[in-house]
């Protein structure tokens, strides 16, 4: 949902960023979107079913500036894989963009909160909008 909601937020500000998604787990690679999230964004006007599950790595170091994570498990695995000062200084945690209590995205897949989920990450993407306005 996160590459979904930062991209249409990012093409309504006019931005013309390279946005994307991985998981620090290899298990869903090449997997569809679970479609409650397909349909969660839908409602909201936001397509996610062309997306596919890829599983993060050294390369996303060297293509983005800015590496966001939706809890501490991802926030921990993705600092393992930092080579240096300059891969660590790109991490951080969504939510410590949100103006909203709280520090993790809760993965929905298993209490099916997707519009909660939804919400906390539409809050992120758009305070990381506002400062590149």
């Amino acid at each position: 949902m996160a590459e979904g909601i930062m991209q249409h937020l990012a093409e309504g500000a006019g931005l013309d960023w390279n946005i994307d998604s991985a998981g620090t787990g290899s298990w869903h690679v090449g997997e569809a979107p679970d479609r409650r999230a397909v349909r969660t964004c839908d409602k909201n006007g936001i397509d996610i079913s062309g997306q596919r599950a890829r599983h993060f790595g050294q390369r996303d170091f060297r293509e983005f500036d800015l590496i966001l994570t939706m809890d501490q498990s991802n926030l921990d695995d993705v600092r393992r894989l930092a080579q240096n000062d300059v891969d660590r200084n790109k991490i951080n945690a969504i939510m410590n963009y949100a103006d909203i209590k709280g520090d993790v995205v809760p993965d929905p897949y298993y209490d099916g909160l997707f519009d909660e989920a939804f919400d906390l990450i539409w809050a992120s993407c758009s305070a990381i909008i506002q400062r590149e306005r």
